[in-house]
């Protein structure tokens, strides 16, 4: 997997690139977690790129979600695939996270 970072004003922009699975989780929940403990509060996450999400995948978003909420900040995914959006649907992700279609959207929510 693939894990980039920008910033635009208050907001750092991460987009995934790839399959967000049990071997990919590791990776990206490192990222995560060292852009929060650098303070980063507002984080977008970019899906446009993933072509697959497991349960290690949702763990790891739950879990930023989770320590972004103690700290104030705010967690906005954007631009899943049919397939992801389904994934979020059948597991109930959807009504957890603010999802939006893409990034000039979700740039709006912060």
């Amino acid at each position: 997997m693939q894990v980039d970072q920008s910033r635009e004003d208050k907001v750092l922009i991460v987009s995934l690139t790839g399959r967000f699975d049990a071997q990919s989780a590791g990776e990206v929940e490192s990222s995560l977690n060292s852009s929060m403990e650098k303070g980063e509060v507002n984080i977008l996450v970019d899906m446009q790129g993933v072509e697959y999400i497991s349960s290690a995948g949702l763990r790891v978003l739950l879990a930023t979600a989770k320590k972004i909420s103690a700290q104030k900040g705010k967690l906005v995914l954007c631009a899943l695939r049919p397939y992801v959006q389904e994934v979020f649907e059948v597991a109930g992700f959807n009504t957890i996270f603010q999802i939006t279609q893409n990034t000039e959207s979700a740039m709006e929510a912060f």
